[in-house]
């Protein structure tokens, strides 16, 4: 869910706030999603770090969470990535995995 609503962020401040800050002139918008998208990447990756640390994930994708962080649509790539990886570990568990 972090890496839906990182990645939501990241596109509404380039999609959306980046365009009307240069092509309309409203900065305002950048003011705004900026720092917010700041907080849930901040957040995303404090997360990202805690359960790749946990979870001993390897360090291929270990990378590819941290990298999708920062390119567009990256984050929902991701938010699969993590629920397959979820997905297999609950399996090889039995079903037990833990959630951070």
């Amino acid at each position: 869910m972090a890496s839906i609503i990182e990645g939501a962020s990241l596109l509404i401040l380039l999609g959306i706030a980046v365009p009307l800050k240069h092509v309309a002139g409203i900065p305002a918008a950048v003011a705004v999603m900026g720092p917010l998208h700041g907080l849930t990447f901040i957040a995303y990756v404090w997360l990202a770090v805690n359960v790749i640390s946990g979870a001993k994930w390897s360090k291929s994708d270990a990378v590819r969470i941290l990298l999708g962080a920062v390119l567009p649509f990256g984050g929902f790539f991701n938010a699969r990535f993590i629920r397959q990886h979820e997905l297999a570990l609950a399996s090889s568990t039995g079903g037990k995995a833990g959630h951070p």
